[in-house]
């Protein structure tokens, strides 16, 4: 790391965790230059992309000051709701200031391409940038095979809609799955088949079964920190499910839109057990922002043709301006360093949780297992709770949970589960959120 980058880095920190208070005044250059041996033109560079990131000013005569943090009004703590409910990254943790310094360092770099129709592929240099990234996630491919997206979303949409060179209509689904993709399988009427899905993985010779004989051209899996499950499945599990993809010549499509939070650097994807029969989908608007809307479909090449001409009809090309401050932000390393404090930051409220829901159980629920990484848990209740009762007493102490209903396909009742995320309940707000929803399960036990 360059002196400066430690420099730049250590402020930062002291910032952040309060150490240097706002409007606080800051060493001189001299004083700082003593401080890390280094020669002052170090520290003015350092200061500098500081106050290019807004964390700090300068007054002339003066010298270097934090900037002041805003003091908008924060409902009071009895009033604050427990919102269990949401995967949405937690806007605590959005980089404002280092994506807005990408999106100015993107205007002046680029200029006039980013306000003109692009590519239905994607910026030439961010596909660049993208296929060295997406090693990093053991996903090996080349600028060819990637498409960017408006988020998975989209992707999403594209591959259900267009042909697949397999000749088959239907869709398999795990149960429960992403609600807005059921959603969109019964708006277009696209065969949709389900395979349920539990904490401890799926009936791998019931997969074999609908591969064999049902008219399914992919089969769409969330192997990684499953919503609303937080589950992920095991190394073995994902060779399998690679090795019948190609036996049946059915198309694996990987949304592994959390990627960035895994722990373990020995798991892989199911792309790299059998890439010519998977579609691999990364979101980056979870480590960013939603408002993003960036993604990445890496595709085989029997399907980049097809997947370009549908995607061209649906908006002709992503935000070319998004796009290159998502270049910047990856290649300058400011997308590394705010995924380990992303990931870290989820990790410890799910770990939290974990101890939180075992320890207040008292047997009214069953945990299956803890989850290490990701931001979803989920727990079983007994069969005759009613859930939505039980959700409704808990909207009114301001707790909120998902209902899981709209996760099924109408084939698949749902089970009797709750899922907890932990991106919108700050971890020293988790043992209080969940000793209520603990507390108002026994009552409708008694």
């Amino acid at each position: 790391m360059h002196k400066y980058s430690h420099i730049f880095n250590d402020i930062e920190r002291q910032i952040e965790n309060g150490h240097i208070r706002s409007g606080q005044k800051l060493p001189s250059i001299r004083e700082l230059s003593i401080t890390y041996s280094c020669n002052k033109s170090t520290v003015i560079r350092a200061y500098t992309e500081l106050e290019k990131r807004h964390l700090i000013y300068s007054i002339p005569q003066s010298g270097y000051y934090a900037v002041q943090k805003r003091t908008d009004a924060f409902p009071t703590a009895e009033h604050l709701v427990y919102d269990f409910s949401s995967g949405a990254p937690d806007p605590e943790l959005f980089p404002y200031l280092d994506f807005k310094h990408c999106i100015n360092k993107a205007i002046d770099t680029y200029k006039n391409d980013l306000f003109v129709y692009g590519t239905p592929q994607g910026l030439p240099s961010l596909l660049k940038v993208l296929t060295k990234h997406l090693a990093n996630y053991q996903v090996f491919t080349n600028p060819s095979n990637i498409h960017v997206t408006s988020g998975v979303q989209q992707a999403l949409s594209v591959l259900a809609l267009m042909p697949f060179p397999n000749g088959k209509r239907g869709v398999l689904l795990e149960q429960p799955s992403y609600y807005l993709f059921i959603r969109l399988l019964e708006r277009y009427q696209i065969p949709a088949f389900g395979i349920t899905r539990t904490a401890s993985g799926i009936d791998l010779d019931e997969l074999e079964r609908l591969f064999r004989t049902e008219d399914i051209k992919f089969f769409y899996t969330m192997p990684r920190f499953h919503n609303p499950l937080g589950s992920s499945y095991s190394e073995q599990t994902k060779k399998a499910i690679a090795q019948l993809a190609k036996r049946y010549d059915v198309y694996i499509v990987e949304d592994d839109y959390l990627a960035d939070l895994e722990n373990d650097t020995k798991s892989d994807p199911i792309f790299a057990y059998a890439s010519t029969h998977v579609v691999y989908l990364k979101s980056y608007s979870k480590i960013l922002f939603p408002g993003l809307r960036v993604g990445a479909a890496v595709l085989p090449t029997d399907l980049t043709h097809t997947f370009s001409n549908y995607k061209k009809l649906s908006d002709i090309d992503s935000s070319m301006l998004s796009q290159a401050a998502l270049e910047i932000f990856i290649q300058s390393g400011m997308f590394e360093r705010r995924k380990r404090k992303i990931r870290d930051s989820y990790s410890r409220r799910l770990t939290h949780l974990n101890k939180s829901l075992l320890a207040n159980s008292d047997s009214a629920y069953l945990v299956p297992s803890e989850m290490s990484s990701g931001v979803y848990t989920h727990i079983i209740v007994p069969a005759h709770l009613h859930i939505p009762t039980l959700l409704d007493r808990l909207r009114k102490k301001r707790v909120t949970l998902q209902n899981l209903e709209d996760y099924y396909l109408p084939a698949f009742g749902a089970e009797h589960l709750l899922s907890l995320s932990v991106t919108q309940v700050s971890e020293e707000r988790i043992e209080a959120g969940v000793r209520l929803i603990a507390d108002e399960i026994k009552r409708m036990l008694r």
